[in-house]
């Protein structure tokens, strides 16, 4: 009976990975390993920014939102993405300040560590935000 079970998750898994693998706008990665743009280096699996040597402190929330736009670097995240990335299924009222205000805390901290920064976090008005490295 066990094992009967065990073999229907594997079954479902498969099949769940065979749907995921057939949208090439999923992005997929590896948090196991690190992220370098430019001078900024994300470590995911210790849950850790550095600019150079520097380590930069950031809450939960601001690490979620770094990595998600690194991650997407180039790309225009729009605030419903965004919000369903790092908040999930919070739907008590949120707004667009939210987010532009862990945004900006997040801009502070990294631009203050990394005053050379060859990367930005761009508002993109009305719609979301871009990381962008330079």
């Amino acid at each position: 009976m066990i094992v009967e079970f065990m073999q229907n998750d594997d079954k479902v898994f498969a099949e769940l990975m065979k749907v995921i693998n057939q949208f090439s706008s999923i992005q997929q990665y590896d948090i196991s390993s690190g992220l370098s743009l430019q001078n900024l280096e994300i470590l995911p699996d210790q849950r850790k920014v550095y600019c150079g040597k520097q380590e930069i402190s950031l809450t939960t929330k601001e690490f979620n939102l770094l990595y998600y736009f690194a991650v997407n670097e180039g790309r225009v995240l729009t605030y419903e993405q965004i919000y369903q990335k790092i908040w999930g299924n919070y739907v008590q009222d949120i707004e667009n300040n939210t987010i532009g205000s862990h945004v900006c805390k997040l801009r502070e901290k990294l631009y203050k560590a990394c005053p050379d920064r060859k990367f930005e976090i761009r508002c993109v008005r009305e719609t979301g935000y871009c990381f962008e490295a330079k």
